[in-house]
């Protein structure tokens, strides 16, 4: 992908809070709340209801070839603030507004630097059910894999 001149790279904290985000994506609802009920969460309020649409998906051919339209995926999205008046947002694939409020209250817990030790420790299991499933897809992937040989006939 080439970086875009106008959007400058994301710094260590924006990248930090992708990663806790994606993570919140990727987990199940139940992850969900039995981070937040650890962490002990003051009240949300709803800035946002969480709402479903849809949004056109692309893909690519080969990972690099021209983009074209493959349809169209629900998203859900919420924001909600704090009862301290921190923010937060999540979306994510799929119908699951409960799931999408409880992510956007953990990015909010996560954007204060005293509770986001908490907050990647709650989500510790969610993320190690994770890369096992990242891991199970590989080998899977890679047990399916063929190699070819050329071979060369010698004649010119």
């Amino acid at each position: 992908m080439v970086p875009n001149p106008m959007r400058p790279a994301p710094g260590p904290g924006i990248a930090a809070r992708q990663a806790v985000m994606a993570l919140c994506a990727d987990a199940s609802r139940p992850e969900l709340e039995a981070a937040v009920s650890a962490l002990d969460a003051p009240v949300a309020e709803d800035l946002r209801l969480p709402e479903t649409g849809l949004v056109m998906a692309t893909g690519r051919i080969g990972g690099d070839g021209r983009p074209f339209h493959v349809g169209e995926v629900s998203v859900t999205r919420a924001a909600i603030r704090l009862a301290d008046g921190a923010t937060g947002f999540a979306y994510h694939l799929g119908r699951d507004r409960p799931k999408a409020r409880l992510a956007a209250i953990l990015d909010a817990l996560w954007q204060d630097p005293a509770r986001r030790p908490r907050v990647e420790a709650a989500l510790a299991c969610a993320a190690r059910r994770a890369d096992e499933a990242r891991r199970q897809a590989a080998r899977r992937t890679a047990a399916t894999r063929v190699e070819f040989l050329t071979v060369a006939r010698g004649e010119d």
